[in-house]
């Protein structure tokens, strides 16, 4: 088994119904938002649109932005077990290299689809606004491992390379006004740079 990222796990001791309310909530608010947009959801209309009771939402997302987190959860597992068990190059079996750049690029991918939930999630009370960067930086360190990559701190690295991965969409976040989805041109252009760079760094001297 790969063990360059750690999943999140399943969500233990729960019974059995609620854990049949919790998929049942989260999938209803995924066809809210494919029908109506992210912005349309609330906690009335997902417990109606359900068939429960309100009381039931607020306990298993607490706020509106819980919503959206425990979406951006559930995202985040999916693209995890594509990493972990999925084809190469950006499951295991491929060169470490080449994961490295089919890893960005489908994180940025990952990202920018998700980016319309990610600032949904967004809480005052936590200012890192989406997703668990510390599992980009353990892969990427494991991958530049395996790759024999000559620097004086690959745990250095690493951490400077999830900044690059991860911060676009950080600062796309900040930026007023970007409910906009993004264009296939910047999921492209951020992945030609990200290959451009990781090819920069692993190549021989």
């Amino acid at each position: 088994m790969d063990r360059s990222v750690v999943p999140f796990g399943k969500p233990r001791g729960e019974r059995a119904d609620a854990v049949r309310n919790r998929e049942r909530l989260l999938e209803t608010a995924r066809e809210l938002i494919a029908e109506y947009g992210v912005e349309h959801v609330t906690m009335d209309g997902l417990a109606e649109r359900a068939g429960l009771g309100k009381g039931t939402v607020f306990r298993r997302f607490g706020t509106r932005s819980g919503i959206f987190q425990a979406l951006l959860d559930a995202a985040e597992r999916q693209f995890q077990e594509q990493v972990l068990s999925g084809p190469p190059p950006l499951g295991p079996g491929a060169d470490p290299v080449a994961r490295l750049v089919a890893y960005g690029r489908a994180r940025i991918a990952f990202l920018l689809a998700n980016h319309a939930v990610a600032r949904a999630a967004l809480d005052r009370a936590q200012p890192i606004p989406a997703g668990d960067a510390s599992v980009s930086q353990l892969h990427i360190r494991v991958l530049l491992g395996q790759a024999d990559v000559r620097m004086p701190s690959l745990d250095g690295l690493s951490i400077q390379l999830t900044a690059a991965l991860e911060g676009p969409l950080l600062l796309y976040l900040s930026m007023s006004g970007s409910s906009v989805p993004p264009t296939r041109d910047v999921d492209r252009l951020l992945g030609d740079s990200w290959q451009a760079l990781v090819e920069r760094i692993t190549a021989t001297p």
